[in-house]
């Protein structure tokens, strides 16, 4: 058998992207995955009861439709089947007095409807989001480009130039406000403050963490702009088009092949060795997409070099996810206009609610009003279960990965720190009681629930640590240049031949496989 010219190790949406855009240049790549299937943190099962079809990780588009990579491999996706289904309302937020607020895809009509609700508060939006596209070539360039290159150092000087020395300081400087500063000094209304509030949640960032207010308004761009789409039929019909171009492009996808060691060779890496035994050479490199844990604990071992090893050790980890699927009888009856079509909309007291869930998950402590993220696929996608039902996606982004008590002073933290099935069920409990409070009838329409703990969910994928879907702390520090490590360059690793994407890396979290298709470009 011919060696493939590279071999990468996971098969989340990285790794995907990567191996078809270099298939796409002709090299020979295959893909291996430990697991039973391929697709990290895209999985999409019958989890509650049979025709309810569930994403039960990742279930959100934007970030991908939005990516250079859809830009270069969309069409051909097309070709293999992969479809999304979109609503005209992507988000929205409810508190517990029944506020709440609806963002549509229509700028005009989001301007109007937050002007409605606090004077003046819709134009601040429309500034908000429009200097996101006044400053749209120098803010993606650094939030998707390669930092350590020719291009992004051409664009910081012309950027520079055109802005002068001490407006460019003076923008990076505003960049790096955080959500709370952003949302208390620009709108009026705690309602709107609750409706972006949470966002930064899904970047693995918390409403006081310095940039967190710059990724606030980049996702409010982006959900105006875009929506927040999901795949046709499930997240497994995006994998099942990637695994058809991949192969069609002359590569390989192999699942249940663990991977136990990298294989080295004068300083260089040559291959991998399974568990089972197996080594299997490449001609080119070795691309891991997988935590630096993983990469340089497991696979490298004594091999690991030392400065990484160190790195490794200092690497923190951000809070764990927790979720929650339900299988319903009947649509959800909300308590409020317009929030059946949203595709995902935020449970929060409001920007304190957040603040206050963020620190005690922060500190260990399960929140004692966690903020609920809803999704509701059957609104965009009525394929996904039987007519007349529904299904429910639930995130709570603020889950502790250990456990050292119970804000609410209700629930009993075991011994170990570590979760159970028990406190699983009854933490999921607290969630279904704010959830059936702004639904009309919700408890009786409960055909079953199937919840994930943080534990849970790194049983089913080893490179979410503690739960943590965002593949570290997405803080200023491990962040951009500084992703994973203070001495990284790109995707280089300090062994030849071995290459380092995913969510660990530059450009960090997300579905828009942007580690992927940067190495991809370079190599």
């Amino acid at each position: 058998m011919t060696a493939p010219d590279h071999i990468i190790v996971g098969s989340g949406i990285n790794a995907l992207v990567c191996a078809a855009m270099l298939g796409g240049k002709g090299a020979r790549v295959l893909v291996l995955d430990r697991n039973d299937r391929i697709g990290g943190c895209l999985r999409t099962e019958e989890i509650t009861a049979p025709g309810f079809i569930h994403d039960v990780m990742a279930t959100t588009f934007v970030l991908f439709i939005t990516s250079p990579a859809f830009a270069a491999l969309g069409a051909d996706l097309a070709r293999h089947g992969l479809e999304f289904c979109h609503t005209g309302t992507p988000t929205g937020v409810l508190r517990p007095d029944g506020s709440h607020a609806v963002l549509s895809t229509d700028r005009a009509a989001n301007i109007a409807a937050l002007n409605a609700i606090a004077a003046g508060d819709g134009d601040r939006h429309a500034d908000d989001v429009g200097g996101i596209e006044r400053n749209a070539g120098l803010l993606f360039g650094l939030l998707g480009g390669s930092l350590w290159s020719y291009p992004t150092a051409k664009l910081l000087a012309g950027d520079g130039w055109r802005r002068g020395p001490r407006g460019l300081a003076a923008f990076l400087g505003e960049a790096l406000v955080p959500a709370r500063g952003w949302l208390e000094n620009t709108y009026r209304s705690e309602t709107i403050r609750a409706l972006w509030a949470p966002w930064v949640l899904h970047a693995g960032l918390g409403p006081e963490d310095a940039f967190s207010g710059q990724i606030a308004k980049v996702i409010a761009f982006a959900l105006e702009a875009a929506g927040a789409p999901i795949v046709k039929g499930g997240a497994m019909n995006l994998l099942a088009a990637f695994e058809a171009l991949i192969r069609e492009r002359g590569g390989d996808v192999r699942t249940g092949a663990d991977v136990a060691s990298i294989v080295q060779s004068n300083g260089r890496a040559t291959g991998v060795r399974l568990a089972s035994g197996e080594t299997i050479n490449a001609d080119k490199s070795v691309i891991c997409s997988v935590t630096p844990t993983q990469l340089y604990g497991r696979l490298l071992g004594a091999d690991a070099p030392k400065a990484d090893v160190e790195a490794t050790q200092k690497y923190r980890y951000g809070k764990g996810n927790f979720q929650i699927h339900y299988a319903l009888d009947k649509p959800p009856a909300w308590r409020g206009d317009g929030l059946d079509k949203v595709a995902l909309l935020h449970l929060t007291p409001g920007l304190d609610g957040v603040s206050k869930a963020c620190n005690e998950a922060a500190r260990s402590m399960l929140p004692e009003v966690p903020t609920i993220c809803v999704g509701q696929p059957h609104a965009l996608d009525p394929s996904r279960c039987p007519e007349g039902k529904a299904i429910l996606w639930l995130q709570l982004p603020e889950a502790p990965r250990f456990i050292k008590g119970d804000a609410a002073g209700k629930l009993q933290a075991p011994a170990d720190g570590q979760w159970t099935d028990a406190l699983r069920e009854a933490y999921a409990d607290r969630a279904e009681a704010i959830l059936a409070s702004h639904i009309d009838g919700f408890k009786d329409s409960i055909i079953a629930r199937r919840a994930y703990s943080p534990a849970d969910l790194e049983a089913m994928n080893i490179n979410l640590v503690g739960g943590d879907p965002y593949g570290g702390s997405s803080t200023i520090d491990q962040s951009f240049l500084w992703r994973p490590f203070k001495t990284s360059r790109n995707h280089q690793t300090g062994i030849k031949g071995l290459y380092h994407i995913g969510a660990s890396t530059h450009p960090g979290a997300g579905l828009g496989g942007g580690s992927g298709f940067l190495l991809a470009g370079r190599l």
